[in-house]
């Protein structure tokens, strides 16, 4: 299929069916972190854009009634909220499936209006926060569109004062951005999410990730919010429709989706 993938076994969503507003034939994002595990963003304009049809969500949607799934996730291969036509793709998936929908964000255009009435139908979003300031942002998100860190707080803290539904903050760790936990975490108490998602890179990825003791102390910086630790996540099994589909928006380890918790990441 071109638009629906998975499901995928994720920490945060349990079983998700991923869906990807952008098309699945290549990279769009307005980021090019250093740990992405889809690899460096490729050069060009990063405009919004209609990129998917919703007739061909619609029927690959019809396709995967049987299958049984906590969430359907909009990510994909890159920035979901570049897809000008999101708000129609998720208000079609929400006549095809009951299941709640999640976005996943990396929160550079959430400063946009447009943006954020196109999330509101969405159950859940997800938004990235990887930086406590600008000379961080540029370090580990590394933006490719005018984007600052003011705008992307303020983006955040705007969103959530008007939507209803699940709001949360993940925050990828790496050593780059592991001395800005207490940073991190005083804007994560001002932000007032739901949730705040603490991860670092345990699939596939350029940076390596942080050890189960460094994100233990970091987890301990966040004392008062609610917090997950991917570290401390249950494995979640599934049987994907087209295991290579998935792992071309997902890569994963051969040896299951948690698996580097027991070998590389438990060093210091």
């Amino acid at each position: 299929m071109k638009l629906v993938y998975g499901p995928v076994p994720s920490w945060r969503l349990g079983r998700s069916l991923g869906v990807d507003p952008l098309g699945g034939t290549h990279k769009r994002c307005t980021f090019d972190c250093v740990y992405c595990q889809l690899g460096p963003t490729p050069q060009g304009p990063v405009l919004q854009d209609a990129w998917s049809d919703p007739v061909l969500l619609a029927e690959e949607l019809q396709t995967t009634q049987g299958v049984a799934v906590d969430y359907v996730t909009f990510a994909g291969m890159g920035e979901p909220t570049l897809a000008a036509n999101l708000q129609e793709l998720l208000r079609t998936a929400r006549k095809l499936r009951p299941t709640p929908l999640a976005v996943l964000t990396n929160a550079s255009l959430l400063n946009i209006p447009s943006v954020q009435v196109a999330l509101h139908s969405a159950d859940c979003v997800i938004a990235k926060l990887d930086a406590g300031n600008t000379e961080m942002l540029l370090r580990v998100n590394r933006p490719r569109i005018p984007c600052s860190f003011v705008e992307i707080i303020q983006g955040i803290y705007t969103f959530r004062q008007s939507f209803d539904g699940r709001l949360a903050l993940q925050i990828m760790f790496v050593a780059a951005n592991a001395p800005q936990a207490e940073t991190l975490a005083a804007l994560a108490h001002w932000l007032r999410p739901d949730e705040v998602q603490l991860n670092t890179p345990l699939r596939p990825s350029p940076t390596p990730p942080l050890s189960r003791p460094e994100m233990s102390a970091i987890a301990r910086t966040f004392d008062g919010l609610p917090v997950v630790q991917v570290y401390e996540a249950a494995p979640v099994r599934v049987v994907p429709l087209d295991r290579a589909e998935m792992r071309q928006r997902r890569p994963e380890w051969d040896d299951g989706e948690l698996a580097p918790q027991a070998t590389k990441a438990e060093t210091p």
